[in-house]
């Protein structure tokens, strides 16, 4: 009887020459092909000289990849748009810390999100169970998903996956259980302290709670997380892996270690008494970043199964690029050496030349090292071109979300391609001399866009960029 498998092809290659004899040191590049085999009656096998028909699983032709779904949560909004209106009114998320009592510590703000119910989004038996930022990314998927109108059902369930990550996970969980241990011994303990606190949780609860049964991961690389999962998950939908994702990452570390450690760090601003000025990317008086939390989400989508499906297309993702600074634990070189490759890599991707990009999301924390460090790699990226687009950083109102900073500003670039027009930097009152490019000061800015780059670049000199289009059929 007639059956199929999945078979392996090996092409090796060594440096010297390609293709060498199999067996030989070297590259290994897998194709993976689909055969139907014939078997004769009895069913033994092919016999000699009866190749078996041959045909490829899935196409090696890149497929285009939209953004049908954006879901937003914020210090400046509890949804898409309202994040998005807060930033063009520039409007700062960021005030003095609730969560805790700050009194102790150098760095007192924050950008919080206030008065967040997860009771909202989640059955009230369940909140216990997860982490603050497993109810952020629940909170933001819904949004996306509601935006998106897609739906997982059985049809298509094993097409969907979940890529969602966070930089650092359930922190005030290990905070209250490590408490409960010192106080009270191991037995209070919560059985759902692991699940509540690792970082694949995220993508696991939305798996489960939208049945979406296809590739299914987490990444955890820093301030560079989000920007990861999104383009990762653009790679899997491009191969074929997968038709749709739900994809982006969660953070939420106000937290007395999450803001000790980086206030230990001397990363954080000191501007207490000024929390709504204090992040001032690009500014000379900048003096740090401020933590932000939230999440960030976007439903990627193959064009082809979107448009069947009338699915709203707010925009296409064409680039993805990464690099590695292999240089410090916590700084960039001060060159930029490792944003300006991961830009160089994100346009080969894209097949796109440096004087197409109209707009850049800026990494911009607002560290005085950090922000140089981009102008830098902007230039030298860009060119003369670099004078004439666009840069902000709207980390000056939301915050720094860490591991959920590379999807916000991913949502916030499709939002600026969808309605035309940049969000500004906030508190750019007096730039520095380093930093002498067009960072759209403190109002937003009409412009005609056709493509927008966001950059994130993480502690371990892990970084990465996403190129976005206006979509055109």
């Amino acid at each position: 009887m007639p059956r199929e498998g999945c078979k392996r092809l090996f092409l090796y290659a060594s440096p010297a020459g390609w293709p060498s004899r199999a067996g030989r040191f070297g590259w290994c590049i897998e194709l993976r092909l689909r055969r139907k085999w014939r078997e004769p009656a009895g069913g033994r096998g092919l016999t000699a000289g009866q190749p078996g028909k041959i045909r490829k699983e899935r196409s090696f032709i890149s497929r285009r990849v939209v953004v049908t779904g954006v879901g937003l949560i914020t210090a400046i909004g509890d949804t898409t748009e309202q994040t998005w209106q807060s930033l063009l009114a520039v409007r700062s998320g960021i005030s003095r810390i609730e969560a805790f009592d700050p009194a102790l510590f150098n760095a007192q703000i924050a950008g919080e999100i206030k008065r967040f119910d997860p009771t909202k989004f989640i059955e009230k038996k369940e909140v216990k169970k997860m982490g603050r930022f497993i109810q952020f990314a629940i909170a933001a998927s819904e949004d996306a998903l509601a935006s998106s109108g897609l739906k997982v059902a059985e049809e298509n369930a094993e097409n969907v996956g979940v890529y969602v990550g966070s930089g650092i996970g359930g922190f005030e969980v290990i905070e209250r259980e490590h408490s409960n241990y010192l106080n009270y011994g191991p037995r209070r303990i919560s059985p759902f302290f692991i699940p509540a606190t690792i970082v694949n949780l995220a993508s696991g609860y939305i798996s489960m709670r939208t049945g979406a049964k296809g590739p299914n991961s987490a990444t955890a690389t820093a301030c560079t997380t989000s920007a990861h999962s999104i383009g990762d998950s653009f790679r899997l939908i491009a191969r074929g892996d997968a038709d749709a994702m739900i994809c982006g990452g969660a953070e939420a570390c106000i937290t007395p270690m999450g803001i000790g450690g980086f206030a230990a760090m001397r990363a954080l601003s000191q501007r207490n008494d000024e929390p709504a000025r204090a992040s001032r990317p690009f500014d000379r008086d900048r003096d740090g970043f401020v933590v932000g939390e939230g999440s960030g989400i976007l439903i990627l989508e193959e064009l082809e199964i979107a448009k069947r499906r009338d699915a709203p297309i707010l925009a296409e993702i064409v680039g993805y690029g990464m690099s590695g600074d292999a240089y410090h634990l916590t700084s960039p070189p001060e060159d930029g050496e490792g944003a300006f490759r991961v830009m160089r890599n994100a346009l080969k991707d894209a097949k796109l030349n440096p004087e197409q990009i109209g707009y850049i999301n800026a990494h911009g924390t607002s560290t005085p090292l950090g922000d140089k460090a981009e102008t830098a790699a902007i230039k030298r990226t860009f060119g003369d071109h670099a004078y004439k687009l666009c840069v902000s950083s709207t980390k000056s109102m939301t915050g720094h979300l860490l591991g959920g900073a590379g999807a916000l500003e991913a949502g916030i670039v499709v939002c600026a391609l969808r309605d035309q027009v940049a969000p500004p930097t906030a508190n750019l009152d007096n730039p520095d001399e380093a930093c002498d490019l067009d960072y759209i000061p403190n109002q937003p800015r009409p412009l005609k866009l056709d493509y927008a780059l966001t950059n994130s670049f993480g502690f371990g000199g892990t970084n990465g960029a996403l190129i976005f289009k206006r979509f055109t059929d």
